[in-house]
């Protein structure tokens, strides 16, 4: 109890040391653009999923959460942990890492219910991973948002997002921070999976509930784009292309 204690209050000191070392770089950088951000829950446990399209965007959808007086939690790569000084801040954070595709990751759906269930805010990446949609549509979901709010019924509320991959291009190391980029937000209402839980947890629930994260995930993406979605999304195993990693590394190692 006493060390649960001792880490809330580093992370309550990180809710205001972090926002102001990293707004000031945001806002030298980008223009923002927040559509209905009310709508992000003021209290209470709630899963926040929204997509992937750059290596910065976890640092662009906290600047929002922040300013709307959540302290987010990420579920997040367990190798982002082992990064120094990164990795530190991180567990301090509260931030949980994910073995991905092991077995492992059940640790990670533990911590996010006890999180929820504490009333905290977490933040999931329902692809898993940086979209690999050559257009950079929302792609194929995971289940884990789905089954962590079947699990808990907190809200799961979708936010989309567009306008950081101009910054940063994805698995790209060189930023473009001249001028200044336009971010756009959007939060939409909070997915409806009642009607799911009164099914009970089953493979058939999971899916449904994933496919209809995906679709309201995907549907705030195209208002924000201005441009109709593709009719499927983007399936990596189908396409023969790895679900995690950087492609353009592997590609690259192929290619010798």
């Amino acid at each position: 109890m006493l060390a649960k204690r001792k880490l809330e209050g580093r992370r309550d000191a990180l809710f205001w040391v972090g926002p102001a070392i990293l707004k000031p770089a945001l806002y030298s950088t980008t223009v923002h653009e927040w559509i209905d951000p009310e709508k992000i829950p003021a209290t209470g446990g709630c899963i926040l999923v929204t997509n992937h399209v750059t290596k910065i965007d976890p640092v662009t959808v906290a600047h929002i959460l922040y300013d709307y007086g959540r302290m987010p939690r990420y579920l997040a790569k367990d190798a982002l942990f082992d990064v120094p000084v990164l990795g530190r801040l991180m567990r301090i954070g509260g931030q949980i890492p994910v073995k991905r595709m092991t077995a492992g990751a059940v640790g990670a759906f533990d911590a996010a219910v006890e999180a929820v269930n504490d009333g905290e805010l977490i933040v999931v990446y329902p692809e898993g991973t940086i979209t690999r949609d050559p257009d950079l549509w929302p792609m194929r979901g995971k289940s884990g948002a789905a089954r962590i709010a079947l699990a808990t019924g907190v809200p799961v509320v979708p936010l989309g997002h567009w306008g950081e991959q101009a910054i940063l291009k994805p698995y790209s190391a060189k930023p473009h921070v001249v001028p200044r980029k336009k971010v756009r937000m959007k939060v939409g209402d909070p997915v409806p999976l009642d009607d799911l839980r009164d099914r009970g947890v089953s493979p058939e629930t999971i899916s449904e509930a994933t496919d209809r994260i995906m679709a309201a995930l995907t549907g705030l993406v195209a208002d924000l784009r201005g441009e109709k979605p593709p009719a499927e999304r983007f399936d990596p195993r189908a396409a023969g292309i790895d679900e995690i990693g950087n492609p353009k590394k592997k590609r690259a190692k192929g290619d010798e």
